[in-house]
């Protein structure tokens, strides 16, 4: 194989996992592979069955082993549990097919404590999923301060060099906890002998419970790593297996061979992420400035190759990580902390001498922070919560004068803190200069909320997780971040809370300042520019022109970063479905009215629903929100004989009970959102899924003040971009993407396209998929056909309702 200069590189075949790949993945694996060279990006909408994630892998892994290529690994990035799976199993599959004096290529799937924490995964010594973040750091904290950090003990491990010289090394820490299970075996404890913890099928060289040395609690996992790290050079030589020859280590794996040895798993993987060839994680791990900053960013340099999977969600991803907020009950917490900060030193210099003091004028001068600046954010943050109760009480007072009367008749509401479609200055930070705190003032509570955590963590024995730095962080950005692009408002969301007071909005809601970044594509652009190329994949990214703009891509290409594209249709034997748009009145609330009303655009749909459930097998049906799934469901129940279940909003236990009742025995139909967690990532693979519905097209609520700000961000930033068709076409040159189309049309679209495509997953299934609302049957000012690739939109030709039952009884006719 030879590129376009004609240099010879190395056969990408020999990765490959399978004995041929199909066209469009040998089109596309030599297209990311040339783009990569030229520190480009290849973007891919390919349908279902494509293999991108062969293609991607596959790509990524021959640049990594070519010895002339830059790359040192692939890091995949994917918001879809399922599609996490997907990569483990392709890279299982490539690995399987190497020639035989190839070494096996390394990969690590990235998890959180909570997935590899074995007193977390076994629910002991008080720690599980709600506790393990902060009893983690409470026990790392406790384990180093044990410790302290004097470099190495003559027999190899770290000892104290507190002010009286250390108290315990690392290595009596091990032998301390190993001892205490010696001595169940040497006494006979628990009658069979010692009762070791044991996750992942492999016991531990510890207890059930945490260990302690002179009645401090630490982890002794955590002190096996600290005492197997080197005095100087890489972590990875703490790690007590070789990464780089056993192919792909899950989680089950990295926690079996890390804990069974003593050691811990976080740890491990923190360790071992810089050295194996491919990284398996999701989009916090590249996009998150937190997690970057202490976790991955060794990943982040222009020797990574990068693959965003489900690339269409990519934008609204990191516009949830790029924004910022906190909420009343977390400025409470954080007013608490910096009082009792301040509180030891004020009593010591009134005569009441307390034991703390010193401690918090020690890390005060540390960290050049006065005790002036300790009070003044302490009283800024008293006074921010004052502010947003006095607002969330006069919008109430307005919208809904007896509020007081029944607080469960309150419905989640934003505020806005400007005029959405008009970027200004936000009324609270007007309210803040007005009160005498300057930018300063704002900027300093992260410096100072940092402080006040350090200050309660050495000071409390109590593993909490600390407000002071969420709310320092916040308030920081909140004066950094421009008025254009962000948008400010206060966020009501309904809860409950007995413990307030009966006429308080406090107890019904929890009051959150928001900080939305309506404009994520620069966030996107400089982390994307930061590695060295890479493929952007996804089953819906079209419209091209408008995904390339929100995500920043055209500006990468404009500093010389080459974005090529590549759309590939459905490659199963077109006999095996039938599509269709059908052409009932738009299911707009002007058209439908209000869930329940008995009109002519209600029942036009039901029939269509109906008409297509009536397909041997499960039927998905898809609405444009919860409120419009439950109507449907209801009517559908009355229709028809198979059983209909109703999808609600719900947590992800009882979706995944479901998805069980749904492909466990008889035909059903599933009613859900398609704004909801089952109309894409979910498999539907062999004959789980027989048909698919599309109802409406799923537009968020345009009346909202953070749509209606998002809307006119997208305008000001996009509003003259010329515009093309879904396959990159230029459109007439007068024609150009405005914001509302950008922001909320296309990614609605995206949305439902995601549904159809759960119905066909592989060449020998067959099934039908419907869209159902003239805005996909016919050209008209506000139709949506053309943010479909060409290829279906030839597909999903249109069809009048009285047709419809004689297309899809043909087809299953011709199937059978």
């Amino acid at each position: 194989m030879t590129t376009a200069a004609g240099v010879r590189r190395v056969n990408w075949q020999a990765v490959f996992g399978h004995p041929e790949p199909y066209p469009e993945q040998a089109d596309g694996i030599d297209a990311a592979i040339d783009a990569a060279e030229d520190d480009g990006f290849l973007v891919v909408e390919g349908a279902c069955g494509t293999g991108k994630t062969m293609l991607a892998l596959t790509a990524g892994i021959d640049r990594v082993r070519d010895p002339d290529s830059d790359y040192e690994r692939v890091l995949v990035l994917t918001s879809v549990k399922q599609q996490l799976r997907q990569f483990e199993e392709d890279l299982r599959t490539i690995n399987d097919g190497l020639p035989d004096d190839w070494n096996p290529v390394s990969g690590l799937t990235l998890v959180g404590k909570a997935d590899v924490c074995p007193y977390s995964r076994e629910s002991v010594a008080g720690i599980d999923d709600a506790t393990v973040y902060d009893r983690c750091e409470g026990l790392r904290e406790r384990t180093r301060n044990l410790v302290g950090s004097a470099g190495r003990s003559p027999a190899g491990s770290r000892t104290q060099s507190g002010d009286d010289g250390g108290v315990a090394s690392t290595g009596k820490l091990v032998k301390e906890a190993r001892a205490a299970q010696t001595g169940l075996l040497d006494t006979g404890a628990s009658g069979g002998g010692p009762d070791y913890l044991e996750t992942a099928g492999e016991p531990t060289p510890y207890l059930p419970e945490t260990a302690e040395y002179e009645d401090t609690e630490y982890c002794p996992f955590y002190a096996t790593f600290l005492d197997d790290l080197p005095e100087e050079g890489d972590p990875v030589e703490a790690v007590p297996f070789d990464v780089t020859e056993l192919g792909l280590v899950d989680t089950e794996e990295l926690v079996r061979l890390s804990a069974g040895y003593g050691t811990c798993p976080h740890s491990v993987m923190g360790a071992v992420l810089p050295h194996v060839e491919v990284v398996v994680g999701n989009y916090y791990h590249a996009f998150d400035p937190t997690t970057v900053g202490s976790f991955t960013g060794a990943l982040v340099d222009d020797s990574t190759f990068v693959v965003c999977d489900e690339a269409h969600m990519l934008e609204p991803r990191v516009r949830e990580l790029v924004s910022d907020g906190v909420g009343d009950a977390t400025l409470r917490d954080a007013e608490n902390e910096l009082t009792r900060v301040v509180q030891p030193v004020e009593f010591d210099d009134g005569g009441k001498a307390t034991e703390d003091a010193d401690l918090v004028r020690g890390e005060l001068e540390d960290a050049d922070v006065t005790l002036r600046e300790l009070k003044e954010t302490r009283d800024f943050v008293r006074d921010v919560r004052e502010e947003v109760d006095r607002r969330v009480t006069a919008h109430l007072d307005r919208t809904l004068p007896d509020w007081r009367a029944d607080l469960t008749r309150l419905d989640d509401d934003e505020i806005p803190l400007r005029d959405p479609e008009e970027p200004a200055t936000d009324e609270l930070t007007e309210w803040a200069e007005a009160a005498g705190y300057d930018e300063g003032t704002w900027v300093r509570a992260e410096t100072v909320g940092a402080v006040a955590a350090r200050v309660l963590n050495s000071a409390e024995e109590e593993d909490k997780r600390r407000a002071a730095p969420a709310v320092g962080r916040t308030l920081a950005n909140w004066a950094r971040a421009d008025h254009t692009s962000f948008f400010r408002e206060i966020e009501l969301d309904r809860t409950w809370d007995e413990t307030a007071r009966e006429d308080s909005w406090r107890r019904a809601y929890n009051a959150h300042l928001a900080l939305h970044n309506c404009i994520p594509g620069d966030a996107i652009a400089e982390r994307l520019g930061e590695f060295g190329g890479g493929v952007l994949m996804s089953a819906t990214l079209a419209p091209l022109d408008v995904f390339r703009e929100v995500t920043g891509l055209n500006a990468l290409e404009a500093d010389g970063r080459p974005v090529v594209e590549r759309t590939y249709g459905l490659g199963f034997p077109p006999e095996n479905r039938a599509s269709f748009a059908v052409d009932v009145p738009k299911f707009t609330y002007e058209n439908r009215g209000p869930p329940g009303e008995d009109n002519e655009t209600r029942r036009a749909y039901v029939d269509a629903c109906a008409e297509i459930a009536a397909s041997p097998g499960n039927v998905l049906v898809g609405m444009p929100s919860y409120a419009e799934a439950k109507w449907m469901a209801g009517e559908l129940d009355e229709r028809l004989s198979k059983t209909v279940l109703l999808d609600e909003a719900s947590d992800d236990g009882a979706t995944e009970r479901l998805k069980a009742d749904f492909f466990g025995g008889g035909e059903k139909v599933l009613v859900t959102s398609l704004r909801g967690t089952l109309t894409e990532g979910v498999d539907y693979r062999g004959d789980r899924l027989a048909a698919a519905v599309v109802c409406g097209v799923p537009i968020i609520n345009t009346s909202s003040p953070r749509t209606r700000a998002l809307k006119t961000a997208y305008d000001r930033e996009f509003g003259d971009v010329p515009a093309s068709d879904a396959s990159g076409s230029p459109r007439d040159a007068s024609a150009s993407r405005d914001g509302f189309e950008a922001a909320l049309t296309v990614p609605a679209v995206r949305k439902a396209r995601q549904a159809i495509g759960r119905v066909i997953r592989g060449p020998e299934e067959v099934g039908v998929r419907a869209f159902v609302d003239a805005r996909y049957a016919r050209d008209s000012w506000n139709s949506v056909r053309e943010y479909f690739p060409e290829t279906e939109r030839e597909e999903f030709s249109p069809v009048s309702p009285d047709m419809l039952r004689f297309g899809v009884d043909r087809f299953w006719s011709s199937v059978e």
